[in-house]
């Protein structure tokens, strides 16, 4: 029973359950302790009892129980409350034995359960005839003076229950009990009702906490009987929080039992059950006092409130997540092989299906990835790129599958979530997947066909909704005849196949992207100089060259072009000849198409001042572009002013020789 706490620091709120003729008896000592306890007497046995007992603990009026003999044990046995008992000792016994023979040298003994032994040794030194009973019913207790009357006994000795019955047989009755007994008896009620107040607080402090879960939270003690319920808990169970208290959890709900883990003393986190046609996570976890453990509590968490929460996380972690920063209106480029590429990507972004981008390296194949990314339906979502080449491969492994709390010396405590659950619902690019090991290709294989995922040292597959981009500069086909890769997971990720063409492939582009490229590191360093003027000498360098980098290595070199150029801010001109320096394979003797004049082009070219071309060259020129100065200039790899002078020069140098 959980006692009522209205009455915390008043006086304890004892009931003393027995027959009348006991309160009789004990009246002189319950007016003693009226200043210390509050009293309620009822007079009642057995069935009558127990209703009466059970009313006051459903009204939560009384912090403890005060009887004797067979109401005693009746009541310790059917309700969960505290119960004192009112003893009764040899010394009483023969107290009373003493009083009963001046009545009768004859007297019958009845008591509760068992008879006492002692008794047989005493009864000669009080010269009396003494004849023992014992019963556990009402029925046995009849029975037992059926005997007596039978033998011509006409006094009996026993409890108030035995008096009562002595009566209606027409025999002398006499309590055995004496006041001390009673006075024991309330001793040990008041100290019952002390350590139940000590624990209803306990109970009322932990409810006051769980009233605010917004889970559905119960707690047992140690005999699996509901000692706390919060709000949520009692409207599932359908009961108010009252009427919950105190029951069994095997007659409340079998399904949410607490029986395994109060023996086994064991947690039992995230068990998925089916309780009020709805699906729960729940975790059971014993409660422990000096090591012991001394009840349970189940924890209900409702799966839709689960999958709304980590939506919700995972919306809030996409800003924390690597994500795709490039679009097809960034990358530059206007040959017709680069427009090709783009299309196709464009198409493939409006499906879900997986894409194998091939390449050279440096030629842009993580750019074009993010760009199908942020074209397609999971644009916003978690954008995850690893390469495939560039981590050993247990580590690699642990990386893209995750990990169990003590997978591994070394581990995370807690364990880590793998970046195929951190693209859920978005793209996982796996760059250099030609050089990923073949162990591993074996496991990937397997999450591309499940869509799930299982974590090392893990047993429980984790389902993930991922699109998978890759890429490679190797050649798979060549790589499946050598058994490196796997003929299976080829098939697997190329569904849709986008090659990309390199730079030296598409040398329409490379000024445009030496200019952007350029620019940008300028505006970075705080340079206001017009890339377009400065880089105007160096471009007919620039597309002669045969990049074997790609982009990457353009851009590494645009990068030392801007740092060369921030030098001579403020300055209308630029002294090239330190370049030489900076970027020496734009000036390589060997191994590049710039050892000797492409596309008409000087090498040696490298101021707005510098020698015009021979004048058969430009006039061929011109006549190739149909008289256009603009693209004349492009593909000579100077600026339209340079050109003009030079055109100017020309004129002058055939007028001279006409002249001569």
């Amino acid at each position: 029973m959980i006692p009522s706490l209205s009455g915390r620091g008043s006086r304890p709120r004892l009931c003393f359950v027995s027959y009348r003729h006991m309160s009789r008896f004990a009246m002189p000592v319950l007016d003693e302790y009226a200043s210390r306890a509050e009293i309620e007497v009822i007079d009642g046995s057995f069935d009558a009892a127990v209703d009466a007992v059970r009313e006051r603990i459903r009204q939560g009026s009384t912090d403890a129980f005060l009887s004797a003999g067979a109401n005693a044990a009746v009541l310790r046995q059917t309700v969960d409350a505290p119960v004192a008992t009112i003893k009764l000792g040899g010394f009483d016994i023969l107290l009373a034995l003493m009083k009963a023979r001046h009545c009768s040298d004859r007297v019958g003994v009845i008591t509760f359960g068992r008879t006492i032994p002692e008794l047989d040794a005493v009864k000669e030194m009080l010269r009396i005839e003494v004849a023992q009973y014992a019963y556990r019913t009402p029925q046995e207790a009849r029975q037992c003076f059926q005997l007596l009357r039978r033998e011509g006994f006409n006094v009996v000795v026993g409890s108030s229950i035995v008096v009562e019955l002595a009566e209606q047989h027409g025999i002398q009755g006499m309590l055995a009990y004496s006041l001390s007994a009673v006075r024991q008896g309330i001793e040990d009620a008041i100290e019952l009702a002390r350590v139940a107040r000590l624990e209803a607080g306990r109970y009322e402090q932990l409810n006051g906490v769980l009233h605010n879960l917004q889970e559905a939270v119960l707690a047992v003690d140690r005999d699996n009987r509901a000692i706390a319920v919060n709000p949520p808990m009692a409207r599932l169970l359908g009961r108010s929080r009252q009427r919950l208290l105190g029951q069994r959890m095997d007659d409340l709900a079998p399904e949410l039992s607490l029986e395994t883990t109060l023996e086994s003393g064991q947690e039992d986190r995230a068990a998925v059950l089916r309780y009020a046609q709805r699906d729960w996570i729940a975790n059971r976890t014993p409660i422990r006092e000096h090591g012991d453990t001394v009840g349970a509590a189940i924890t209900l968490y409702d799966a839709r409130s689960i999958q709304e929460a980590d939506a919700t996380l995972r919306t809030q972690q996409r800003s924390r997540q690597p994500t795709a920063r490039y679009r097809f209106e960034n990358l530059v480029g206007a040959s017709p092989a680069f427009q090709r590429a783009c299309a196709t990507a464009r198409r493939f972004a409006r499906t879900d299906l997986t894409v194998l981008i091939s390449g050279e390296s440096g030629a842009g194949k993580e750019l074009f990835a993010q760009a199908i990314h942020n074209e397609s339906a999971r644009a916003g979502r978690p954008f995850v790129a690893v390469n495939c080449a560039s981590l050993p491969e247990s580590l690699l492994e642990s990386e893209l599958f995750g990990y169990e709390d003590g997978a591994f010396t070394g581990s995370r405590r807690g364990g880590k979530r793998g970046l195929f659950e951190a693209a859920h619902t978005g793209t996982l690019f796996l760059d250099e997947i030609g050089d990923m090991p073949v162990s591993l290709q074996t496991r990937l294989l397997r999450v591309l066909q499940e869509r799930e995922v299982v974590r090392l040292g893990g047993t429980v597959p984790i389902p993930v909704d991922v699109r998978i981009v890759a890429a490679t500069h190797q050649p798979l086909a060549e790589l499946m005849r050598e058994r490196r890769f796997r003929q299976d997971l080829y098939y697997r990720i190329n569904t849709l196949h986008l090659p990309l063409p390199a730079l030296r492939e598409r040398r329409e582009d490379i000024a445009p992207l030496a200019l952007t490229l350029v620019q940008r590191c300028l505006h970075r360093l705080g340079s206001e100089r017009d890339a377009g003027r400065a880089l105007a000498p160096l471009l007919g360098r620039l597309a002669a060259y045969d990049w074997p980098g790609n982009v990457r290595e353009l851009e590494n070199l645009s990068e030392r072009i801007a740092v060369f150029l921030i030098q001579f801010d403020g300055q209308a001109e630029v002294d090239y000849t330190g370049l030489r320096h900076d970027c020496p394979e734009l000036y390589a003797e060997h191994g590049s198409a710039l050892s000797a004049p492409l596309r008409g082009i000087n090498p040696d070219v490298t101021a707005n001042h510098a020698e015009p071309p021979p004048r058969a060259r430009l006039h061929d020129m011109l006549r190739e572009t149909g008289g256009n100065r603009q693209e004349t200039a492009r593909r000579l790899g100077i600026s339209r002013a340079t050109l003009w002078r030079w055109m100017r020069e020309a004129d002058a140098q055939r007028a001279a020789a006409l002249d001569d």
